[in-house]
């Protein structure tokens, strides 16, 4: 990907080394499978991909999140009901009562084989995080796949039957915008209101926030960009909205990111990249070391210019 010159280099944006403040979110990726060949997925994920977290390496996390303080356990894939032992890993991650979170493409919910996650989801509070790219159903099927649309307002309104997503329910159900082209997000609030309007006007569902993700430069986007002849031009896009204003807030900042083989990171899209924590850091969850990975350097290049364009992007949304 970077074979492309991109002028300045993201390193010399940072004004010296990005380093990290803290862990409060432990983000683990337990595999890159899928129902779904999303068409802007950075991980590439879909059906065929064998990559799954083991029990050991589960039960490391488990073992890091009991000894120590991190608030927030944030659980994503690929959608993670695919992997086989995740309703055991769920229960364990809620009796330690931290805050929960669960990234789903909401579609699986529907199978039968799936379908028992939504009360379970409920049952233990998790937050739901479910993609749901565009508002206008043409435009949302061309992205994650025919008949995806339809399928979300359905498992929405499952959602909500449940109190997800409903006022003092305790139920927290948050969506994800991705831009549809080689463009930035628009502006989150603007875009809030949107879909709230639409969602509740047309088809009766509520949700709590959007965030706006801005696609990465990698996995199937990747190939977007450079089949469409797009790379060159939306790189520079990134460049010229630079906004030093971010960089307090990036999300690799806050998060480590643990990939299905157990490998450290300093977000999710570094996973993408093989781009390890690095700078005397461990890099395996075998060799955890809480005050080493709490201020560590972050390991950087050209695509953060994607979490720094703008108004910023993050897993939660704008950041500035």
């Amino acid at each position: 990907m970077d074979a492309l010159h991109i002028d300045p280099p993201f390193e010399e944006m940072t004004s010296g080394p990005l380093n990290a403040a803290g862990i409060e979110i432990f983000q683990i990726n337990i595999g890159y499978r899928c129902n779904l060949k999303c068409r802007h997925c950075h991980i590439e994920a879909g059906p065929e991909r064998q990559e799954l977290m083991t029990k050991p390496i589960m039960e490391k996390c488990l073992q890091i999140l009991e000894t120590t303080s991190i608030p927030i356990i944030d659980i994503t894939g690929g959608t993670p009901e695919m992997h086989p032992d995740f309703p055991w890993f769920l229960e364990a991650c809620a009796t330690l009562r931290r805050r929960l979170m669960v990234r789903s493409n909401g579609v699986i919910l529907l199978q039968e084989s799936y379908a028992s996650f939504l009360d379970l989801y409920a049952w233990h509070q998790v937050e739901i995080i479910i993609s749901f790219p565009h508002m206008e159903r043409r435009i949302a099927d061309r992205q994650r796949g025919e008949g995806v649309f339809s399928n979300l307002i359905e498992v929405l309104r499952k959602l909500n039957e449940r109190g997800y997503g409903r006022q003092n329910s305790g139920l927290i159900l948050n969506l994800v915008h991705n831009p549809a082209g080689a463009y930035l997000p628009g502006k989150q609030e603007n875009l809030e209101g949107h879909y709230r309007q639409i969602l509740k006007e047309k088809y009766g569902i509520v949700f709590n926030n959007l965030f706006c993700i801005t696609n990465m430069p990698i996995g199937r986007f990747l190939s977007y960009l450079q089949t469409s002849d797009n790379y060159e031009d939306y790189m520079m896009t990134l460049v010229q909205a630079f906004n030093p204003a971010t960089l307090e807030n990036v999300m690799c900042r806050t998060t480590l990111s643990v990939a299905w083989d157990g490998k450290l990171y300093d977000c999710d899209f570094n996973q993408i990249l093989g781009m390890t924590v690095n700078h005397g850091a461990p890099d395996h969850i075998s060799v955890f070391d809480l005050a080493k990975l709490a201020h560590r350097r972050i390991v950087t290049g050209n695509h953060c210019y994607g979490c720094t364009a703008g108004a910023g992007s993050s897993c939660q949304g704008e950041i500035g």
